[in-house]
């Protein structure tokens, strides 16, 4: 059990590395893309600005993540609850509904007696 929970964590970070480079290797061709259109930027004005865009891109992508894993968590807690309740409650109508089915059913071999 504990082999499956660390290989399934593992995955996950494997999953979350790749994702992540993908998205830095994404910021770095968006860079390149945008000094195309800057011809007349010499080479080191052109490193320049590809770095700054990357390094922009980058963390706007982190904020962004960060925003959604915290809100991901806020969801989970609330779903949680959510879930607690309902589970609640349908445990509270099948015992009434057993509860009302056996005192009937008492009622009726009491009648009939």
């Amino acid at each position: 059990m504990e082999f499956d929970k660390d290989s399934a964590r593992g995955l996950a970070q494997l999953e979350g590395y790749l994702l992540w480079n993908a998205e830095v290797e994404d910021a770095r061709r968006r860079a390149g893309r945008f000094t195309d259109e800057l011809p007349w930027l010499t080479r080191a004005q052109r490193e320049e600005v590809e770095r700054v865009y990357t390094a922009d891109r980058v963390a706007a992508c982190r904020e962004s993540l960060v925003r959604v894993s915290e809100r991901a968590a806020e969801l989970r807690g609330e779903y949680a609850a959510r879930y607690r309740s309902l589970r609640i409650r349908c445990v509270a109508a099948v015992v009434l509904s057993l509860g009302a089915a056996g005192g009937t059913c008492a009622a009726l071999a009491l009648l009939i007696r």
